[in-house]
């Protein structure tokens, strides 16, 4: 590609990034992480790119979650080990209903800052610039906190790093036996709440009885011990990723290092903006947020430009329209791929199209317009004889009250409760894992519908 660098983006306009005060400062921040090393390898992301072309043709499927904005002050090792754990949990339910491999990636080690509707905000008559997430800002409304920050990005790069070196011993070290991870699920559905989910989980246990009578345990087998767990973020930064894009010496490809998998939001896909710019010239999957504004015209364009070699698992189309409009919007944009002969993968989003204001004043998303939205995704991909890829949510592995819903029947009185976000509400523990059950019983019709057909014609 010769008419890109990692430094084209900055001739592009750009938008939902923050103007630093202090260019030398910033100067010497981009010139210190140029140095560290990269967090992720070009040979992980190759092997991620290879498993979402097996999900753009259903032969894998794609589980994508983790927290909306990872926050400085609440990062521990608990917290990450929680939400690997339910990602697990949610994944064998999933592999379960597909009866295909689930991909697994998680909203983590990179996803620090964070889009916004308005450059600032009034409390109480006062107006300052907007949160923009830990490695640009801070929470606090004072003037001093809401002043960008360039050596935020230091501490979000030593936070990725130790966050991915927990993965990967956790990915390794015991904790994702298969055994083990159902066992936790079978607490949940243990819940006089969760009986209607008993069934299924007691057909899983039935199958891995009947794999250890066969002598297929997890001591023989190493697949059952160990899973390939990549992470994920909105490249919002871009000062960010530019310092962390690293040319592979065995392949001569660029890649963004700061993760596997990179997107770009539905506020920041402008064709030619400076986004889209910087993630046509890495080698790393690249995700496109499609909202209810995104014309037929400007994804082709967008294609074109993020996948021009028209390569599978390059490029993921994540859905997010908001329950009750998928009818209107997704059909549009699943003919303009197929006209255009496009390889994708498509993906459903129902976290942000549902975001509302419940009556106790707290922003939230029902559990049932979540659910909703996921059931008219793969509603449209039946109708239309396409393959519906995966879901991305914003989840966390604590026990939050911040949706409403859920067979533990969050409340808006609830949301007070342990409302911890910084940004948007996310689905706790018990909420995730029961959708991942949903998901498996739409999987599993589709699966059903298909077998019928393929025998019938």
């Amino acid at each position: 590609m010769t008419d890109w660098d990692k430094t084209t983006w900055r001739t592009k306009p750009r938008v939902q990034m923050p103007d630093y005060t202090d260019a030398q400062a910033l100067n010497a921040v981009e010139a210190q992480l140029a140095k560290y090393p990269p967090l992720v390898f070009a040979g992980e992301a190759a092997r991620l790119k290879s498993e979402l072309g097996k999900a753009a043709r259903g032969e894998a499927f794609l589980l994508q979650g983790g927290d909306c904005a990872e926050s400085f002050a609440a990062f521990t090792a608990d917290g990450i080990r929680d939400t690997f754990k339910v990602m697990l949990q949610m994944a064998m339910v999933l592999t379960y209903g597909a009866k295909v491999p689930v991909v697994k990636v998680g909203r983590m080690a990179g996803q620090f800052a964070k889009p916004r509707s308005a450059n600032t905000e009034v409390v109480n008559g006062v107006e300052l610039p907007s949160y923009r997430g830990d490695i640009i800002n801070e929470l606090e409304f004072t003037p001093e906190a809401r002043i960008p920050d360039p050596k935020k990005m230091l501490q979000a790069y030593t936070q990725a790093a130790a966050t991915l070196n927990l993965l990967r011993a956790y990915s390794t070290g015991g904790l994702a036996d298969v055994h083990q991870v159902h066992s936790w699920t079978l607490g949940f559905t243990e819940a006089d709440e969760a009986q209607k989910y008993r069934e299924m989980a007691n057909r899983l246990s039935d199958t891995l009885d009947f794999m250890k009578a066969a002598g297929i345990t997890a001591d023989k087998l190493h697949s059952l011990q160990t899973v390939d767990f990549y992470t994920s973020h909105e490249s919002l930064l871009l000062e960010y990723e530019e310092a962390l894009t690293r040319k592979d010496v065995t392949t001569g490809q660029t890649v963004a290092g700061s993760g596997h998998m990179i997107w770009i939001g539905d506020r920041t896909r402008q064709p030619d903006g400076a986004h889209v710019e910087f993630a046509r010239g890495v080698s790393n999957p690249i995700g496109l947020k499609c909202g209810p504004t995104t014309t037929a015209d400007d994804l082709k364009v967008l294609m074109a430009k993020l996948n021009p070699d028209n390569e599978s698992g390059r490029l993921t189309l994540i859905a997010r329209f908001g329950a009750g409009s998928v009818g209107d919007h997704l059909p549009r944009l699943i003919k303009t791929v197929q006209q255009e002969g496009a390889n994708v993968v498509w993906t459903c989003d129902p976290m942000h199209g549902n975001t509302i204001k419940s009556a106790t004043g707290y922003k939230t998303r029902p559990f049932d317009s979540v659910l909703r939205e996921v059931q008219e995704f793969f509603g449209v991909h039946k109708a239309e004889g396409t393959i519906p890829g995966g879901v991305h949510f914003e989840m966390t592995g604590a026990d939050v009250t911040e949706c409403t819903g859920g067979v533990r029947a969050v409340t808006d009185e609830d949301l007070s409760d342990r409302y911890h976000t910084a940004c948007d509400p996310r689905l706790n523990a018990s909420q995730s894992l029961e959708l991942a059950f949903l998901v498996a019983e739409e999987l599993s019709a589709l699966r059903a519908g298909t077998a019928a057909r393929a025998k019938a014609g």
